[in-house]
């Protein structure tokens, strides 16, 4: 099993930036890929940015150049590094992992945090 914790969620102005943090406990051994997610009211969650065992790494066209995804395997912890954040990056954002091969889309994860929001102001 594996427990994922999100943090470093908040309230910032257009244009600001913010780190989250994902950290991962029990069996992390042999993980395929993770990734963080999001859902804003309304909407679909939809994924956001996945790292796999290789560090290759995908991003959403929406966030591409400005966010970026790394781990740090020795400390078990996902980030996810965003800037230049607007209001339609306003969402609940999940850390999400899977271990075996597949694809690491919303339905492809098997193992999800609770989420931390994030609040985007104009």
């Amino acid at each position: 099993q594996v427990q994922l914790v999100e943090s470093g969620g908040g309230s910032v102005q257009a244009g600001g930036s913010l780190r989250l943090s994902c950290a991962a406990s029990g069996y992390t051994y042999n993980t395929y890929c993770m990734g963080w997610f999001r859902q804003a009211p309304g909407k679909e969650r939809e994924r956001v940015a996945t790292i796999y065992r290789d560090s290759s790494t995908y991003y959403a066209d929406s966030v591409k150049g400005r966010f970026t995804i790394s781990q740090d395997n020795a400390k078990n912890t996902l980030y996810l590094q965003m800037n230049s954040l607007n209001p339609e990056d306003t969402a609940m954002y999940y850390c999400a992992a899977r271990r075996a091969a597949g694809v690491c889309d919303s339905g492809g994860m098997t193992y999800w945090g609770k989420g931390t929001l994030v609040t985007i102001s104009s």
